[in-house]
């Protein structure tokens, strides 16, 4: 989402300079192997391609191709793959829209991520189960809310199967930031931030991150906080407000 007037391995190659670890989306479109040759840290990737959580077919098509994303992790050594509720089209909007989930939906999900976890474990690395907003970005899709990620990684218990919270969107569908981090704290796999509105950088918007920052040191939080956001100007000006808003917190 930054340097997007570069080639895609060229915006790799300024984060990786900068000092930054690098997260991709849809791998398929991406030169892997000369990703990796770049020498940046692949922090997270895109974990499936097509299929979804709740029917049979579609959670097939979800396991093969979560089983496909950690070939294309294993170029690239991304430790964490990340999944959404459903499957996302190319505007983010759900394939299969799933508004209204049922009891024999959540007990589907649940089977199909503990199956995802399984996977993961074969290969040593963690999916990641990342909250959505409705409301502005992803109408239609379900299990879209942190509460409802935190509730599907609790009832699959595998330290393989983690939250991606995402703060941007928790902010637009729940709020209440810092209660829900000590809330879901033990599930995190990663964080991820943008500002509200707009999805830009820290600063732009309503969030105050060095409030979120200080909690997630609080708290004891030592794993990854990804900038997954837009440049409001210019893409280095976005890494330095996001440098400033978290780094502080940790000294």
């Amino acid at each position: 989402m930054l340097f997007t007037e570069l080639p895609f391995v060229e915006r790799v190659r300024r984060l990786d300079e900068a000092g930054f670890q690098v997260e991709i989306w849809g791998w398929p479109t991406k030169d892997l192997s000369a990703l990796a040759a770049t020498g940046a840290t692949f922090s997270s990737m895109t974990g499936y391609v097509t299929g979804g959580l709740v029917d049979d077919d579609a959670a097939d098509e979800l396991l093969a191709s979560a089983a496909r994303s950690l070939e294309a992790a294993s170029v690239i050594d991304s430790p964490r793959l990340n999944l959404h509720g459903t499957g996302l089209d190319d505007r983010g909007l759900p394939v299969a829209p799933h508004e209204r989930v049922s009891a024999r939906d959540w007990f589907a999900a649940a089977r199909t991520l503990d199956r995802v976890a399984a996977l993961g474990e074969r290969h040593g690395r963690v999916f990641t189960l990342e909250n959505l907003n409705t409301a502005v970005d992803h109408p239609g899709t379900p299990f879209a809310r942190a509460a409802d990620t935190i509730a599907l990684v609790e009832a699959v218990g595998s330290p393989h199967l983690r939250l991606n919270l995402d703060l941007y969107h928790a902010q637009i569908g729940e709020g209440n930031l810092i209660e829900l981090l000590e809330r879901a704290l033990p599930l995190i796999g990663e964080v991820q931030v943008a500002d509200v509105p707009g999805r830009c950088e820290p600063g732009t918007g309503e969030i105050a991150y060095p409030a979120i920052a200080r909690a997630l040191h609080r708290l004891g939080y030592s794993g990854v906080v990804g900038l997954e956001g837009w440049a409001r100007a210019t893409s280095e000006e976005a890494l330095a407000a996001f440098r400033a808003a978290f780094a502080p917190a940790t000294g």
